[in-house]
């Protein structure tokens, strides 16, 4: 399933308000499984940072990540860089608005990307599973590092992620391809993602599973049913409001339990290099 038009017209719903906006964040930040990794550890590498840090979004999406990021530091620079130029337009005019002045947004390809010891810290997240040419992104974002600056990445595995199951042939038991049709490869392993990184350039390389068995459940009843659901009829976006009234403090849950338990195998990876 290709669910890029899907998120576009459910982001484009709360759009068209600032505080409809900010709102759809915090769900955002609620339900998606990979935020609550992704916050804690922006929080964690913060808390050994006392200056002022120029910070990376690479591929920014909707402005979520830079949202968190914006009201977290209040001093430095914040940059988000995209394709989609809907998001671009869209990211821009939230940030302008909510009086964010010190985020920027760049339309620029990561493949092309072309920065030097300029970010402490660079996130990528469900990104590269979209880009085939990842090394040479790995290289970009190296050489657009400071010296002992930081890469966070959130990405599917190659275990079941993509809500891949066969993992033989890298498509679903029913012969498909994988849920996400956008996707150009399926999932990393942690060894097969640590070379590609060291090949890049990073000289410390540490990674572990995110979404076990709590957060795929998690995940499949707060976004693959819903998504699911919304791309057979718009009628379906009438009964979403009603269907997470009953789902939501389910997920939220499993989303918690995810975090506190350490997995030896999960459908996502989080990683973190250093230069």
């Amino acid at each position: 399933m290709h669910y890029d038009p899907i998120k576009r017209s459910l982001g484009g719903v709360f759009h068209k308000n600032l505080f409809l906006k900010k709102v759809f964040f915090r769900l955002l930040d609620m339900i998606l499984l990979r935020t609550w990794y992704i916050r804690r550890e922006i929080n964690e590498w913060s808390s050994r940072k006392s200056e002022p840090v120029a910070i990376l979004d690479a591929g920014s999406g909707f402005g979520q990540y830079l949202y968190f990021l914006a009201r977290k530091f209040t001093h430095g620079k914040l940059t988000g860089v995209e394709v989609d130029e809907h998001h671009i337009r869209e990211s821009k005019e939230f940030f302008e608005k909510a009086g964010y002045g010190r985020v920027t947004i760049e339309t620029a390809d990561l493949v092309t990307f072309s920065r030097s010891n300029e970010f402490d810290l660079i996130i990528s997240v469900d990104v590269m599973e979209h880009i085939e040419e990842d090394v040479k992104v790995f290289k970009n974002f190296h050489q657009a590092l400071k010296s002992g600056g930081m890469l966070l990445i959130s990405t599917p595995s190659d275990k079941g992620g993509s809500d891949v199951h066969d993992q033989g042939t890298g498509h679903n038991n029913d012969g498909s391809h994988s849920f996400i049709g956008e996707h150009v490869r399926d999932g990393y392993s942690i060894e097969d993602i640590s070379g590609k990184l060291s090949s890049a350039g990073f000289q410390k390389i540490a990674a572990y599973y995110s979404y076990g068995k709590p957060g795929s459940f998690s995940w499949r009843i707060s976004m693959k049913y819903p998504i699911l659901m919304a791309g057979t009829s718009k009628f379906f976006f009438l009964v979403l409001p009603f269907y997470f009234l009953v789902v939501f403090p389910v997920a939220m849950i499993f989303n918690y339990l995810d975090t506190v338990i350490k997995h030896k195998s999960g459908t996502g990876l989080i990683v973190k290099a250093w230069k």
